[in-house]
């Protein structure tokens, strides 16, 4: 019998398929999102008419951009208060559940899965960040 070590067993468990190349597709079981990276996908989900395929396993926050001297908006950096808007209409669109500045639960995105019980041993999670 075969020993496997845990991030075999893991990548067994979420193959869904090879592919010709011969690169091996995973089943993404929690998709981080954030302000940065995101508006790029919801642009061409939007260009393609396509849906968020599982919003119940994305979750968003922001992170990079969170004015840290202001509690309300409009913020006055207007780059980072069109990006907190974008980010909240995207969410609200595909259905994707947002931690919102003012919810508590908002914060760097690396840090949020695991603060809200969204990240759990043996998953396999996505995040388009560093």
């Amino acid at each position: 019998m075969a020993k496997f070590n845990l991030f075999q067993k893991v990548w067994q468990a979420h193959s869904v398929g090879q592919l010709a190349n011969g690169q091996t597709q995973l089943f993404v079981g929690r998709h981080l999102i954030h302000e940065v990276t995101s508006p790029q996908a919801f642009g061409m989900l939007r260009e393609k008419n396509l849906p968020v395929r599982y919003p119940e396993r994305t979750f968003a926050t922001v992170d990079h951009i969170v004015p840290t001297n202001e509690v309300s908006e409009p913020y006055s950096d207007p780059l980072a208060d069109a990006m907190i808007r974008e980010l909240r209409k995207n969410c609200e669109d595909f259905g994707v559940t947002f931690f919102d500045v003012d919810t508590g639960k908002q914060g760097i995105v690396h840090v949020v899965g695991p603060e809200q019980g969204l990240t759990q041993p043996g998953m396999t999670i996505a995040c388009g960040d560093s």
